[in-house]
């Protein structure tokens, strides 16, 4: 089987794989009592220059799915109606933001783009070389500290650690805001200086977002090159001289590349995603902000939306995973 025959066969299997997780999304938010839209569409109404109760139970209607222009008449139907549209590009209107879900989207992605791919470069930079150390130095006093600081960094839930990190750098040293995107002279200052100013405050969500990863990949790395370590065929290129420096980043780093592909794969989601916690906690106005606030509204059409998202960012990183085993092993080819 050639390259491009396997990437069509994953292809279809990820949309075939997407097609049940949104009708299972689908059916969830269906499982929510109607009432929920009645109470929505009166809160709506009541609010000053809105539409009235009945409109807003027409268009509320329409975005959940129970339209009386529905055919089917169930669930099924309900749901190819919401895929039709969603295939169009048309998610509907946000509940909480009064505005498309696309354009919420558009406003906020970019935010955390810039901050997943800041700190997932740092993870590598940072635990790729701690995770080699501290399986070359096995049970030793380094191996022991790298072990510590990543259980560490694993253990602490996300809360905490923002609130450890605002009470040390914003409240008690002064360095950091505790919220916010921008200060408070921010307009005033030049293109450059609202440069720093915006960088300034990603600082602490971005160090958060690398401590909390940080661990598992130590970990991850450590175990992996251990086994590759162990391997006959390292023993073998030891015996035949070679420096412990080209045994470790040619012959056993290569090795253990393959199942951290895998690793990196999976954190694809996560870097367009945006961190729910860390964004609400600092106030960034990211896509992880805007799904936290459009989930405890009951904001269904973002939800969904959302919900797709992931999903779609899931089944693309596993597919960009199995593509590059190839790339960094030449003994694995798809057959």
């Amino acid at each position: 089987m050639s390259t491009l025959k396997f990437i069509v066969k994953r292809l279809l299997q990820s949309i075939l794989i997407l097609f049940f997780v949104m009708l299972i999304i689908y059916v969830l938010m269906r499982c929510l009592p109607s009432s929920f839209i009645e109470t929505l569409a009166q809160q709506k109404a009541n609010q000053p220059n809105s539409k009235s109760y009945e409109e807003w139970m027409e268009q509320l209607s329409k975005s959940y799915g129970y339209s009386p222009e529905n055919t089917f008449g169930n669930v099924f139907g309900g749901f190819f109606t919401w895929i039709g549209n969603a295939l169009r590009g048309n998610f509907g209107d946000s509940w909480y933001y009064t505005k498309p879900v696309t354009q919420v989207f558009s406003e906020t992605i970019g935010i955390s783009f810039i901050m997943g791919a800041i700190s997932l470069v740092l993870e590598v930079i940072i635990s790729i070389p701690l995770g080699i150390i501290a399986a070359r130095k096995q049970y030793s006093v380094t191996d022991y500290t790298i072990s510590v600081i990543a259980i560490a960094c694993m253990s602490l839930p996300t809360f905490f650690l923002i609130a450890l990190l605002k009470l040390v750098f914003s409240i008690n040293l002064g360095w950091f805001d505790l919220i916010g995107q921008v200060g408070r002279n921010y307009d005033q200052l030049s293109s450059f200086g609202k440069f720093l100013d915006r960088a300034h405050h990603l600082v602490l969500p971005i160090v958060t977002l690398v401590l909390i990863s940080i661990g598992s990949w130590m970990r991850y790395v450590r175990t992996n090159m251990l086994e590759v370590l162990n391997a006959d065929y390292i023993r073998t290129a030891r015996a035949k001289g070679l420096s412990e420096h080209k045994v470790i980043y040619k012959h056993a780093f290569r090795n253990t590349l393959i199942p951290l592909v895998t690793f990196i794969g999976g954190s694809l989601p996560g870097l367009f995603s945006g961190a729910l916690f860390t964004e609400t906690m600092f106030s960034i106005k990211g896509i992880g902000y805007a799904s936290y606030y459009s989930m405890v509204a009951g904001d269904i059409p973002f939800t969904m939306f959302y919900l797709a998202f992931l999903a779609i960012l899931t089944l693309l990183g596993n597919l960009i995973a199995d593509i590059l085993y190839a790339v960094v092993d030449p003994r694995v080819r798809i057959s």
